[in-house]
């Protein structure tokens, strides 16, 4: 099987898993809160084929049709293709779903690409993790991750005190696997996954070996439990709740109770020099090809979306509102320049994979910002019309569509209903509970803005050349 259906799909899900939401354990597939979600990622994977041609290419092993997200890029035709999967795919949710499957099949495609990295451990796990790719190709698999440590107490390092004993480490060794014990947070869309992949993201320090793992095994492995946070999908019309009623990807944290791995799908135990290699060798061009594409179809969307508030409003000339319109297709334009000048400096990294250039990386330290400032311009535009807008079912009635159509239409001849439906879209983007939680998802998509500041500064003290002042200085005599 390539390329599922909807309905393949959903009948992949029908199994063990177990997973909480609410205060009881739950079948993803017939809980009643989840079922507009779970309708609206299906559609994710009929959206690929009603868009073959961007999203499907022919999978060379097979001749059957396999997702482009999961091509190991071998050159710039690769590049592209990727490039034209991740654009239409984003058009599905319009960048509101930030872990649609084509996320981790491109971290997965990544680490596949690049066996150099194993070369100097062990390279068998290499060939494990190849394998599993070919496993998600085939089966169109939908991944879900969990990268980050348990840390509670912020007050100590994150794998040390209390934390120790909280993150997931090996916790017994057999001829055939090993066997896992802990916590790993935070796995979106994890009810809806087929697999649950753990891979390094941040360095972890010797000493510290039983934390450096990566695998991947079913959802529905024994001792794997999901927590879910409160489901922030409702049952609504998608004129009422376009985002809320199809696009809660949902988020879970997730217990490994003493999990069985077969040794098959281990693909790092206990090497640090391979764990703490992946994330910077695979991250900043390759997986941001797909998280940067993303943010701009976003950023399209919410350019347009607060013009036609400011059309009916009568305000888009206004100059205080034109100013930040202006605003967000600026960032618009640099999400749009920098993935253009990643994808144009790609390169080989010397393994076979052709990345697009690392400098990619400056989009994820300053997306988060971008993203919180553009819900805030929509409040500033949208201001009290976003608390009274009725649902769209009010205009089903004659003596209430005739009162609205009165007293509440847009401006220059914009009917009510179109101006209920941009006012109604705009708060399901920004101030519902969906909106309230893409937002402070936003925020830490890839990491904090901290870190990344933090990482940008260290790159660029370890990869290009300083010393400007000291040379100005010497110039001018003033040395």
């Amino acid at each position: 099987m390539t390329a599922r259906t909807s309905n393949e799909y959903v009948a992949g899900l029908v199994d063990e898993r177990e997973v909480w939401l609410n205060g009881r354990k739950v079948i993803v597939t017939e809980e009643r809160v989840l079922q507009g979600s779970l309708k609206g990622m299906a559609g994710y994977y009929d959206w690929q084929h009603k868009y073959a041609e961007d999203c499907l290419v022919t999978d060379a092993d097979t001749g059957e049709k396999m997702s482009a997200s999961l091509i190991i890029p071998r050159n710039r035709e690769d590049l592209a293709a990727r490039h034209r999967c991740y654009e239409r795919l984003a058009r599905y949710s319009y960048g509101m779903l930030g872990r649609t499957p084509d996320y981790c099949n491109t971290t997965l495609s990544g680490q596949a690409g690049r066996p150099d990295i194993w070369a100097a451990g062990e390279p068998r796990y290499h060939e494990n993790l190849k394998r599993f790719h070919r496993e998600v190709i085939e089966g169109d698999l939908s991944l879900t991750h969990t990268i980050i440590h348990a840390a509670i107490d912020r007050s100590a390092p994150e794998l040390a005190g209390m934390n120790a004993d909280l993150t997931l480490r090996v916790s017994e060794r057999r001829s055939d696997r090993i066997v896992v014990s802990g916590a790993k947070l935070l796995a979106t869309l994890g009810p809806f996954a087929d697999e649950i992949f753990v891979y390094p993201a941040a360095p972890i320090q010797k000493g510290e070996e039983q934390y450096a793992l990566a695998f991947s095994i079913p959802v529905k492995t024994k001792g794997v439990i999901q927590v879910c946070r409160d489901h922030y999908g409702v049952d609504a019309s998608v004129a009422d709740r376009p985002f809320s009623s199809r696009f809660d990807e949902q988020d879970s944290f997730v217990i490994f109770d003493n999990v069985e791995v077969p040794k098959e799908r281990i693909f790092v135990d206990g090497n640090l020099a391979v764990y703490n290699a992946i994330a910077p060798a695979v991250f900043p061009g390759n997986v941001l090809q797909q998280t940067s594409i993303r943010a701009s179809v976003k950023l399209e969307f919410a350019y347009d979306l607060c013009v036609q508030m400011a059309k009916a409003q009568n305000t888009d000339k206004r100059p205080d509102v034109v100013m930040l319109l202006g605003e967000i297709y600026g960032y618009l334009q640099m999400t749009r320049m920098a993935i253009h000048s990643a994808e144009t400096r790609a390169f080989d990294t010397g393994s076979g994979a052709f990345f697009p250039h690392p400098d990619l990386a400056i989009v994820k330290t300053f997306m988060p910002m971008w993203m919180l400032r553009v819900n805030d311009i929509i409040d500033t535009l949208g201001t009290h019309n976003l608390l009274v807008t009725p649902a769209m079912s009010t205009f089903d009635d004659p003596r209430m569509c005739g009162l609205l159509e009165r007293f509440m239409p847009g401006a220059n001849g914009m009917s009510a209903q179109d101006r209920a439906r941009i006012f109604r879209t705009a708060w399901d983007f920004s101030g519902s509970a969906l909106g309230s939680r893409v937002e402070l998802y936003e925020r830490y998509y890839l990491a904090s803005r901290q870190r990344s500041l933090a990482g940008d500064h260290f790159t660029a003290q370890a990869t290009e050349k300083w010393g400007q002042v000291r040379a100005f200085l010497e110039e001018s005599g003033a040395l």
